[in-house]
């Protein structure tokens, strides 16, 4: 697979939500985002993509595994869960290709490996640009729990990975029209296109030349893809993360 370019995002005017009563500046705080310095951070993020990747293989400096990690509310709060799941899915590629499962092939090794820096590249993403933007919001670096998974099969490997990346597609679909900022639900658009044709490939190489690709499971009669709230999300992947995650208010 060929190398990825990343076009830097364009910078857009700045968010100010003024409030007058000083205890509503906490809840401020964690409910709205910078937006120019947002994408700004962006696109220093997307452009220099190849050199995050070469120096961000490493998990994330993280917290205690016990401490609750709150996700926050509105714009901030949905960037938080996307970072969140970026994280997750970061871990889980670095240590497929950290620790190779059996019988890995040249094709396959090459496509999880292309998996993986696309992942590592849009968990830099929200970091620096939740960084620039929202510094005193932007949650720390997850413990993730991977006991659950046999990286030395094939078939446990896959399998998780299938669930990771539907769990995406569904999750940046789900968290949509939380969105209040029409530039960041462009963002999230050009990410999930990208975990859609992850989850993809990963079904394809579990039954090649099938219809799994786009299967009935994922893909209604309606030819939409499944929508799931953040609430079903978090619940579905809080065994792979050993920090407990509230995520009550994302969006709100």
């Amino acid at each position: 697979m060929g190398e990825r370019k990343h076009k830097p995002f364009i910078a857009m005017n700045r968010i100010i939500n003024s409030q007058n009563n000083s205890d509503k500046e906490e809840q401020k705080a964690s409910s709205t985002v910078d937006r120019r310095s947002f994408l700004m951070s962006a696109g220093i993020a997307a452009s220099v993509g190849a050199a995050l990747v070469a120096c961000s293989k490493d998990h994330e400096p993280t917290p205690d595994a016990g401490t609750t990690v709150n996700l926050g509310s509105g714009d901030v709060g949905v960037l938080n869960y996307a970072y969140a799941l970026e994280q997750l899915e970061a871990a889980f590629y670095i240590q497929v290709i950290d620790t190779p499962y059996t019988g890995m092939t040249a094709e396959e090794k090459t496509i999880l490996t292309d998996i993986r820096d696309h992942e590592i590249i849009h968990r830099d993403f929200f970091k620096t640009a939740l960084t620039a933007a929202a510094p005193s919001a932007i949650i720390p670096g997850l413990t993730p729990d991977f006991s659950s998974i046999d990286f030395s099969s094939k078939t446990s490997v896959l399998g998780h990975a299938k669930i990771f990346e539907d769990t995406g597609v569904a999750a940046y679909n789900g968290a949509g029209n939380m969105i209040k900022t029409a530039d960041y639900l462009v963002l999230a658009g050009k990410i999930v296109s990208v975990e859609a044709r992850h989850a993809s490939v990963i079904r394809d190489l579990i039954n090649k030349n099938s219809a799994d690709f786009a299967g009935d499971d994922v893909v209604d009669n309606n030819g939409f893809d499944q929508s799931l709230e953040p609430s079903a999300i978090l619940s579905a992947v809080q065994k792979f993360i050993k920090n407990p995650i509230n995520g009550a208010n994302v969006g709100k």
